[in-house]
């Protein structure tokens, strides 16, 4: 039956790097929100300061609830902090606020992979939510037109993901050029700093491999029914 399809195996290997790549995000957030920072200012002051540093006036300094929740709204020009990063003068609080700069400063130079990326987001979240019901739906009735109509739509959210990787990686390399350049950290804590942001990149890395999987997995089934 499809439920127990052999093919489900693929996706194992990606779904073990998401479990690894999550532990070696949550292991160092926590390491490194201990450490204090030689300036012990709190993230929402210093973000603030580097974004008018690099020209970026446009840009607001929120909060937001929950863990490693913070992120950057282009549309509303908001950057969001967690509860644990916006008061926090820590190593980890200051390069994942960095990070989120990283993004703010993408926006006002047309960093053209962030403008990709943004784009995609209405035909994605389209593609996200009709893949699946299409390509099951193709499979039921034995039509494969439908099949492949579900695995295009499917490789949107594949492409996204793949977009996406050079935009945290610029974003992370953004936030460790600007808290260096301005002073921000010593050469210790800098160090911190990229571990907390390789950590994260992993996140996404694994999220791009799973899908991939997830693609060819798709594709072998369709495969197997033409054969049939």
């Amino acid at each position: 039956m499809f439920y127990f399809d052999w093919t489900y195996f693929l996706i194992i290997p990606g779904l073990l790097l998401g479990m690894w790549a999550q532990h070696k995000v949550n292991s160092a957030y926590q390491e490194y929100s201990r450490v204090g920072t030689r300036l012990g200012r709190p993230a929402s002051e210093v973000v603030a300061e580097l974004l008018r540093r690099n020209g970026n006036s446009v840009v607001r300094v929120g909060r937001v609830g929950g863990q490693l929740t913070d992120h950057y709204d282009p549309g509303k020009e908001l950057l969001n902090l967690s509860e644990g990063v916006y008061g926090s003068g820590s190593v980890a609080a200051l390069g994942i606020a960095a990070h989120e700069a990283g993004h703010a400063m993408q926006k006002l130079e047309g960093y053209a992979p962030l403008k990709l990326r943004t784009a995609a987001v209405p035909v994605v979240n389209i593609g996200s939510r009709t893949s699946t019901p299409l390509f099951l739906l193709g499979l039921v009735f034995s039509w494969q037109p439908l099949v492949y109509i579900g695995i295009a739509l499917f490789s949107l959210s594949v492409l996204f993901s793949l977009i996406t990787l050079p935009v945290e990686f610029d974003a992370s390399n953004r936030a460790i050029r600007m808290l260096t350049e301005g002073g921000y950290v010593t050469e210790s804590e800098r160090s911190g700093v990229k571990a907390v942001l390789n950590a994260a990149a992993l996140t996404y890395v694994a999220s791009a491999v799973t899908s991939i999987l997830s693609l060819l997995r798709l594709l072998m089934i369709a495969r197997s029914r033409d054969r049939d």
